[in-house]
């Protein structure tokens, strides 16, 4: 076997690898955060920003990933990407105050934003179209067993041990990464195009601010004026990109993208609607520890059931799209969803646990349709010369919307902790209530799509509805009365 052919045998296994560790640590720290907090002295409820520090900066430098490994090769990037990872790792398990524990998880967040996306690049080079749909099937499990063991792995390592073991767990497996890219992974270089610098400095700029602002106010630390001041801050440099693309002749993110129609929609329906499932990690571990003073370890079993119904639920969403198309698909599960993020309000520390699983887990089968279909409408009328900067944006606003979800949950939670009527059981309920109307209102956004879009991504779906329109039309001429009647 050639080095070039061992390569490539060993390629899969490395990528997967980096998704599972990406996966692994997006879920472990959940269950971990009262244990944390008491550990750096400070309140469960204004520990948003260990979650947000980390999404945010993984959302800032996506776009960067593939330009930094066209232009120093993606063994390099790689390899450079799992150290920080496993460095900022170390960091956080060291960290003995909650702001060198934000500063660890931007480290961390620096080599998350390039491991993943430079391992999926290498596959895209490595293998022909023919063979990439298994391989990267393959890859892609165990970014859905993470989400299983994290929560579970988390509450049993704060259980048995503590906290700091979330994050040291990281460290072998990043080892085992690095030697294995070593001998396995090709070192693909390309030539690459002028990188945008102040384009990325002002839309990261933007992107710091509003997630700033909107943390600002689940805190108690400023006047609430800086935190609208901040956040007017970032819509205003936002607008300030926009100008700048329209001039750059090859901006960090492509404009001419958001004309398509479908991905436009696709993209503000995904920030909209994950404002309220994006909650659900880090409310529902919160609930169970603080509000009904269950274990880390059961907080984190509760988590798992979600995880399941997301994976069962893969093997049906084409038999759901095929049937009701994207349009009604979206606008219903969308709706469940909230109504589901609502009910949440019903749970009470005197009920049986198996009444929370099963919503749980009916929950994480509505939320893995809406994802996959979020995901095929945004980029199915895309061509294939912005494919993949459209695929950039749409990893940029999962990741937006991750931390944006968390943030506005943690300030909902806040405001009405402040108020002096309710416990603080009452307190998370208002905030389920709340965010799961968000939901229901960012279904509207799903209503603007036609009911043809996304027709040709579904195979047989054409034939089906012609199928239906000749069935009622023969209905149609057997009903009708006759002449005589």
């Amino acid at each position: 076997m050639t080095k070039t052919a061992r390569s490539m045998a060993g390629l899969p296994w490395i990528a997967a690898m980096a998704f599972f560790m990406q996966a692994l640590d997006a879920t472990i720290l959940n269950t971990a955060i009262p244990s944390i907090a008491r550990s750096l002295d400070r309140s469960p409820l204004a520990m948003q920003s260990a979650i947000i520090s980390y999404t945010l900066t993984v959302a800032m430098l996506i776009p960067v990933s593939g330009w930094v490994a066209d232009r120093f090769g993606t063994r390099k990037v790689f390899i450079f990407a799992v150290s920080l990872f496993s460095l900022g790792s170390l960091s956080c398990a060291l960290s003995g105050t909650l702001t060198m524990l934000v500063c660890s998880r931007v480290l961390q967040g620096i080599g998350g934003a390039m491991m993943m996306p430079v391992a999926r690049l290498a596959l895209l080079r490595a293998y022909p179209r023919s063979e990439l749909l298994p391989v990267l099937n393959f890859v892609t499990m165990p970014g859905l067993i993470g989400p299983v063991i994290g929560p579970m792995l988390g509450g049993w390592l704060v259980t048995v041990a503590t906290w700091h073991w979330i994050f040291l767990i990281n460290i072998p497996i990043g080892v085992a990464g690095i030697f294995y890219a070593r001998r396995y992974m090709p070192d693909f270089k390309t030539p690459t195009r002028r990188f945008d610098y102040i384009g990325f400095l002002i839309f990261g700029l933007s992107l710091v601010c509003l997630s700033t602002g909107m943390e600002l106010f689940g805190e108690n630390v400023l006047p609430v004026i800086y935190a609208w001041l901040i956040l007017f801050a970032g819509i205003a440099l936002l607008f300030t990109y926009v100008l700048h693309a329209r001039r750059h002749p090859q901006p960090l993110i492509d404009l001419p993208l958001f004309k398509t129609r479908t991905f436009s929609i696709g993209i503000v329906g995904n920030v909209a609607s994950r404002l309220g499932t994006g909650c659900i990690p880090f409310l529902m571990p919160l609930m169970l520890q603080v509000g009904f003073g269950y274990s880390a370890i059961i907080a984190g079993c509760m988590m798992a059931p979600t995880a399941i119904g997301s994976i069962i639920a893969k093997s049906t969403v084409t038999s759901v799209l095929r049937r009701f198309g994207y349009r009604k698909t979206l606008v219903c599960v969308t709706m469940i969803i909230g109504v589901m993020i609502a009910q949440f309000s019903l749970q009470d520390p005197d009920m049986p646990l198996w009444m929370l699983v099963l919503p749980l887990f009916l929950l994480g089968m509505v939320m893995s349709t809406q994802f996959t279909s979020m995901n095929t409408i945004s980029l199915g009328d895309l061509t294939d010369k912005n494919a993949s900067a459209g695929n950039s944006v749409l990893a940029v606003t999962q990741q937006l919307s991750i931390s944006f979800g968390v943030a506005v949950s943690a300030a909902v939670l806040r405001f009405y902790d402040s108020l002096s009527f309710g416990s603080l059981v009452d307190h998370f309920h208002y905030t389920f209530i709340t965010m799961g109307v968000v939901t229901i209102l960012s279904a509207l956004i799903f209503l603007m799509l036609r009911p043809t879009d996304g027709d040709s991504l579904i195979k047989g779906r054409k034939a089906q509805l012609r199928r239906k329109s000749r069935d009622a039309k023969s209905c149609l001429l057997y009903t009708s009365p006759s002449p005589r009647d």
